[in-house]
């Protein structure tokens, strides 16, 4: 009954076909759930249900069924984990195809079942975690095709005795590491590395050598290679190791010497003070630096805190714009409401997460004030670097600003803006998580709180739950404010009482890169009973992004049609729709429900370079239209 014009549901009494030995529906437009009452059908030889609207889980009834050759499901919209009864079929030998689908979750070891597999295909779902190394128990496997995921780790090592491999697709996940040298040694017709974090030289020999056979597309930190891969060299320095020896004890004697000078004058100088009363140097030394400008300077900047200068309303404050007369210099005036609880706390945090760190894309802070108003009550606020173009909150949605507040003139963003502010918050990220002395945590990170400066260059502020962060020594946090954040934004692990992390910046970070794609905010009402932004952006992954993206993303560039390694249609298309995928396969990636399946922030910085020169490329890839 393959290739027709069916509709409806499977129908549950075909389970009643008890000496049924085939069933073939691929290519109609059958809808609904796959029936459990398949799993009755003990005869079954082979299934093709692929090439539907097939939706839901699949059956785990269907592992029942202990003589079926052949299961292909592949271009339905099915979800949920592949269930494991599946991996018991051991009679599954000729194909599992499951591409194209909605799966989660990771491989089952008992993938290791199937010893008499020959294809095995999960391309384009939402698999994570590690490749099993169950996977090479299955001796018989001649094509894998386990591309378009979020796999991570490297290449495991059992691919080294799977000498029966002849197609292998690792393309568009997470993995990472060097290509290993094992892979020129089988004996591959087909090889496709593309889209990932690997790094170091690339093989010459074996199916390295042919470049019609392999792709490394889109691995930006590979060199190396045969010529035609167009690959930078690889830096090498032989002819300095003796000389780095010589220099490496001369340079150890050296720093021993000066260490032992430290320590002689660290416990001279610890004996001294051993006289003294000791006392928490941190916060006092901070409050005596923050003395440096006056209430009555900043009430006049800011016209008396005037309500025609208020510009946000953040977690524990209020941000004005203020202009001093001196010099005409227009700044941004955080005024902390301390009847707020945990408010002092979150300016000194604040304070101090600012104090040393500089990076381009974080806002400035200017100075600080810690004083007393002329009722005689505290005072604090923290004087910041004024940003022009407000937050990113109101590019993003600028029909739910008044039209008396709006200070500037919003237009939508480009995709190219868009993907530059992407970099910026990534970036600032990375130096928040991997470049300071101790390691920041924003804990906040949201639309609101990204401002633009006058080039729309993005900036991340808002301090006021930082937090920072012992990653090696203490895996728990140093400040005592409760962790918060954003409803929609926040990790969900932190709801379940797990120490905060760069894990869950990560998260926010995800979660705002999807609402920057398609402008639904995690907290809007069409997600309810499951759905969520996350997994709204996933469903659509690769075949209906241009269902959910903002409809401002998309231009009118052609769209070719041609076939995939499969053989199957595929649609290719323009390098903006091609950069829409990327941008939510990264979002999707660093938003994944366990902090261990997030994309490493570094990685983003990189997968986001690559993804701004596709778009930047001129577009002559897809100029020569097919006609056949």
């Amino acid at each position: 009954m393959e290739e027709n014009q069916f509709t409806g549901a499977i129908p549950k009494e075909l389970g009643k076909l008890l000496k049924l030995q085939g069933l073939d529906f691929s290519g109609n437009h059958l809808s609904g759930e796959i029936p459990s009452t398949l799993g009755n059908l003990s005869s079954l030889f082979q299934i093709f249900l692929n090439n539907n609207n097939l939706s839901g889980v699949i059956p785990s009834s269907l592992g029942n069924l202990e003589r079926l050759a052949y299961l292909e499901m592949f271009q339905n919209d099915l979800s949920g984990n592949i269930p494991e009864a599946i991996f018991s079929i051991s009679y599954l030998s000729n194909s599992l195809n499951l591409a194209e689908n909605h799966f989660v979750g990771s491989i089952p070891p008992r993938i290791g079942n199937l010893k008499a597999l020959r294809s095995f295909d999960v391309s384009n779902n939402g698999l994570s975690g590690e490749i099993p190394i169950e996977l090479g128990l299955c001796s018989s496997l001649e094509d894998i095709y386990l591309g378009g995921n979020f796999f991570h780790g490297s290449i495991p090592s059992f691919f080294r005795t799977s000498r029966g491999i002849r197609k292998l697709d690792l393309s568009r996940n997470n993995l990472s590491g060097q290509i290993p040298l094992f892979l020129k040694a089988l004996s591959l017709e087909y090889l496709n590395l593309s889209f990932n974090n690997f790094e170091g030289k690339v093989p010459t020999k074996g199916i390295f050598a042919n470049t019609s056979a392999i792709s490394v597309a889109g691995c930006h930190r590979l060199c190396g290679g045969i010529p035609e891969l167009q690959l930078p060299k690889c830096t090498e320095n032989k002819s300095s190791n003796q000389r780095i020896s010589r220099s490496l004890k001369i340079l150890i004697s050296i720093v021993s010497i000066f260490l032992g000078i430290v320590m002689v004058s660290f416990f001279i100088f610890s004996w001294h003070k051993r006289s003294r009363p000791s006392r928490q140097p941190s916060e006092p030394m901070i409050r005596k630096a923050l003395l440096k400008m006056s209430y009555k300077s900043l009430l006049k900047a800011t016209d008396g805190f005037s309500s025609t200068n208020l510009i946000g309303v953040g977690s524990f404050g209020s941000v004005y714009k203020g202009v001093f007369d001196e010099d005409g210099t227009v700044v941004a005036i955080k005024v902390i409401n301390l009847q707020r609880q945990g408010a002092s706390k979150s300016f000194m945090a604040e304070c101090k997460a600012l104090k040393n760190i500089r990076h381009k894309n974080l806002v400035r802070v200017i100075t600080s004030c810690s004083s007393v108003d002329f009722q005689g009550n505290d005072f604090k606020a923290i004087v910041y670097k004024y940003m022009p173009n407000g937050s990113l909150e109101k590019w993003l949605h600028p029909d739910a600003i008044p039209q008396r507040d709006r200070e500037i003139e919003i237009q939508k963003l480009t995709l190219l803006q868009r993907i530059s502010i992407a970099i910026d918050v990534a970036s600032a990220l990375d130096y928040l998580h991997q470049h300071c002395q101790e390691p920041i945590l924003h804990c906040d990170l949201k639309p609101s709180n990204i401002l633009l400066d006058n080039d729309l260059s993005a900036h991340i502020g808002d301090f006021g739950l930082s937090r920072f962060y012992q990653a090696v020594s203490n895996p728990t946090v140093s400040s005592s404010i409760g962790v918060r954040g954003t409803i929609g934004y926040v990790a969900p692990e932190y709801g379940l009482g797990s120490e905060v992390s760069t894990n869950g910046d990560v998260y926010s970070y995800g979660i705002l890169l999807l609402e920057m794609v398609t402008t639904k905010k995690p907290t809007d009402v069409m997600f309810e009973g499951g759905l969520n932004l996350h997994n709204f952006a996933r469903m659509a992954l690769p075949d209906h992004v241009m269902d959910i993206v903002d409809p401002i993303l998309l231009n009118d560039d052609e769209v070719l049609v041609g076939t995939d390694n499969h053989g199957r249609s595929q649609t290719r298309t323009n390098s903006t729709l091609e950069c829409l995928i990327s941008m939510l396969r990264i979002g999707v990636a660093c938003s994944m429900e366990s902090p261990q399946d997030r994309m490493n922030i570094t990685n983003v910085v990189h997968e986001f370079q690559s993804v701004k020169n596709i778009l930047l490329e001129p577009k002559t890839m897809f100029n020569k239209q097919t006609d056949n």
